[in-house]
């Protein structure tokens, strides 16, 4: 075998390669914490809080190891989309029991989050774009939320802390604090009203990157039809 061959066998990056990158590692590490936070969720808070907080963590880390070591990948992507969207799914499954009166909302909550990333995934995919993050300047919000990793990792942090504090707030042991004219509020209340700026910026920006997304993959579809049509009268 001769030295360049050898060197191209070296370089060569196979399927099992990717699936055992860094930060593939540590979204499976997020897969496990999930799980854990499931058993956990209905009568351990506290251990639950540690748990939910690790995976938040974690989050953080991934993108951090995968721009260090050069191991970018498209399943990585969808994995840490996939877990940020299935984690956070999982808490709000428990607030609709907790807070039954109010499960038509989060239910709506959950269908804008889920929707809003698919959609951005596969229109950023099949548009060709080499990544979801990649925010034209004009899309502002947009732009500030994906390409800030400071904000980001902000905002996504206020988001899951938003939930925490209402799951918090589903278990009287935690302390109420007297608070002037408000009177007796819950630690939960508190995080949870510290957290909305940030919760409402995330809500507003599912909304903008839904109708992003939809607009790309109407453009996309109009350019295909008439593309077609044209082919049609030449032919």
């Amino acid at each position: 075998m001769s030295k360049s061959e050898a060197g191209s066998k070296e370089a060569k990056v196979n399927a099992k390669d990717v699936l055992w990158y860094i930060p593939n590692q540590i979204g499976y590490l997020r897969v496990v914490t999930m799980i854990l936070s499931l058993f956990l969720m209905a009568k351990h808070p506290l251990w639950t809080m540690w748990v939910y907080g690790v995976s938040c963590l974690l989050d953080a880390l991934d993108g951090t190891m995968a721009r260090k070591y050069g191991q970018t990948s498209s399943f990585g992507a969808v994995l840490d989309m996939v877990t940020d969207r299935s984690t956070t799914t999982a808490l709000i499954c428990f607030l609709c029991v907790a807070y039954p009166a109010w499960s038509p909302i989060f239910q709506l909550l959950v269908a804008l989050d889920i929707s809003s990333h698919y959609i951005h995934m596969y229109a950023t995919l099949s548009t060709g774009s080499q990544s979801h993050k990649a925010i034209e300047k004009e899309q502002w919000l947009l732009n500030l939320y994906y390409t800030k990793r400071k904000v980001l990792f902000s905002i996504c942090a206020l988001n899951e802390m938003f939930y925490m504090g209402l799951y918090i707030m589903a278990f009287p042991q935690f302390r109420s604090y007297a608070v002037p004219v408000l009177g007796q509020v819950h630690i939960g209340g508190v995080i949870a009203l510290v957290c909305l700026p940030g919760y409402i910026f995330k809500q507003i920006a599912n909304v903008v990157q839904l109708n992003r997304a939809a607009l790309m993959l109407a453009n996309k579809d109009a350019a295909e039809a008439t593309e077609r049509r044209l082919k049609q009268k030449h032919n």
